[in-house]
């Protein structure tokens, strides 16, 4: 229980920095974001290791769409105000859907064969 408890302490000290740098730094940047950076910024340093958080993550990682219930309800919740945008935004929805994959999958080729196609 102690191991679950300090690697959640850990994720959350990188996303209370995250918001204190999204209140102190005047840019149309969520504070998800810099907690996010930072976090990877120390992974890749090796201030922290994966194993330091592993468990965790995965939890969190598992249950990241249950957490996606409250919103979708609010939507429907607001379905008056949203109906006469929706078929814009859904049109954005998809394009933009579409341009990522295609994009990560042209990285990953892009990154595979600069590696020299190594599977690891």
């Amino acid at each position: 229980f102690l191991k679950y408890l300090k690697q959640m302490l850990v994720i959350l000290a990188f996303t209370f920095v995250g918001e204190g740098l999204a209140a102190w730094i005047p840019l149309p940047i969520p504070a998800a974001i810099y907690g996010f950076v930072l976090l990877f910024a120390a992974l890749c340093a090796g201030l922290l290791k994966p194993e330091h958080i592993e468990e965790t993550a995965g939890f969190l990682i598992g249950i990241m769409g249950i957490m996606y219930v409250a919103p979708a309800v609010n939507i429907l919740a607001y379905y008056d105000v949203i109906a006469p945008q929706l078929v814009p935004v859904c049109v954005i929805v998809l394009t933009s859907t579409v341009v990522v994959f295609a994009v990560a999958g042209l990285v990953t080729q892009w990154l595979r064969k600069k590696g020299g196609g190594k599977n690891d």
